[in-house]
Parts: C-alpha cells; structure tokens; sequence
C-alpha cells in the first residue's frame, strides 16, 4: 500500500524501534524494540539524532548498496504513530511493508522472534497508535518476545520492569537476532527472512 507524498529522500527500509523516552524506561522489557535499534546504529557507526520538526530520533546507514533509516521515537508509546507516519512520509516509503517496527511481545516466550506482516495488534499500544495514524496494519513487525508474568505483575505492569539478570541474557541475544533479521529483510525480502527466523 502506498503511503502520502514524499517530503524527503527515499529509504530502501524505515525501521523504527518501540519504546518510552528516558532513562527510567530505557533498559525495560518494553523496550526492547529501542535496543534493536541501538544494536543497527552501533553496528553501521550511526548516531540517532533529533529530527526538525519530528517527535524522533533517526539515523541513516547505507548497508551495502541500499539505504536504511533507523528511528526511535520520543513520544509515548501509546502515541508511537504521532511520531512514525511522518517519518513514512519523510522517506517516501513506496509499501508499508518497508516499515519494520520492532516491539516487545508477551505472547513469545522470552528471547524468541517473530517476524510478519499485517495481521492482529494483539493490543499493544504503540502497534494500536501507529495503525491508527496511518489507517493500515499492513506494515511488518519484528517481535522480540519478552515472556508473560507467571502470577503477578500484570502485563502491562511486567514490561516497564526491567528483566531479571538471566532474562537479560537471553533478550540481548534476542536484540542481536533481531538486528540480523532487520539486516537480512532489507536484503532479501520478508519471504527469506521469516523462514529463516520465525524457526530460529
């Protein structure tokens, strides 16, 4: 589906990580999508800077020929897609599949990712917000499982905690995962990239 009118240079792939702004949140299970974000920054020598006149951070990379925009919001999660459908519009997307917002999932077990397109929110917020903005679902998710409370918290009390100390072994694994699938999307499609991690 295309998406408005491109108000900036085109990005082969916008990859915008979930999460809450500062420091309290920034190590929280919630934010695992921000941590993905992070790891493609370090890996290809970026830095997230703040964009004029948008509630983001972004970072373009050039990962062999193609050109990748890496983003993490600065708004709420709840309010994510005040922040990403601009950026859709920045970068000219040509198909909401090209948007890969990566997020935390209580459904997966911790460490474990999904990738896919479309399909259910499972009532996340910041996947709600967004779908809202631009009045689609049919842009592709990486989800980075960070597992249910046994008993309590609640879920959404769970995942602005941060994980246990073997937890967060397991999830930094997941992150760096999670980057190689952003990584291999752009090169290969969704096709490959969730045959080769949806079983990993």
């Amino acid at each position: 589906m295309a998406i408005g009118s491109r108000t900036g240079s085109a990005a082969d792939l916008l990859v915008v990580g979930l999460g809450n702004p500062g420091d309290e949140y920034a190590r929280t299970r919630h934010n695992a999508g921000r941590w993905v974000v992070d790891e493609l920054v370090g890996r290809h020598d970026g830095r997230l800077r703040r964009a004029r006149r948008l509630q983001v951070m972004v970072c373009e990379v050039r990962v062999g020929q193609r050109r990748m925009a890496v983003a993490a919001p600065v708004t709420w999660m709840n309010e994510s897609g005040r922040a990403v459908a601009p950026l859709v519009r920045r970068f000219g997307l040509r198909d909401l599949e090209r948007l890969v917002v990566v997020h935390d999932e209580l459904d997966l077990p911790v460490g474990r990712l999904k990738v896919k397109t479309g399909g259910g929110l499972a009532g996340h917020k910041g996947l709600v917000s967004i779908r809202a903005h631009l009045r689609s679902d049919a842009f592709t998710r990486v989800r980075v499982g960070v597992g249910k409370p046994h008993a309590t918290p609640k879920g959404g009390e769970y995942v602005l905690k941060r994980p246990s100390r073997s937890e967060q072994v397991e999830l930094e694994g997941a992150v760096a995962r999670a980057a190689d699938a952003v990584e291999c999307f752009l090169e290969n499609g969704l096709e490959v990239t969730m045959n080769r991690f949806n079983t990993a």
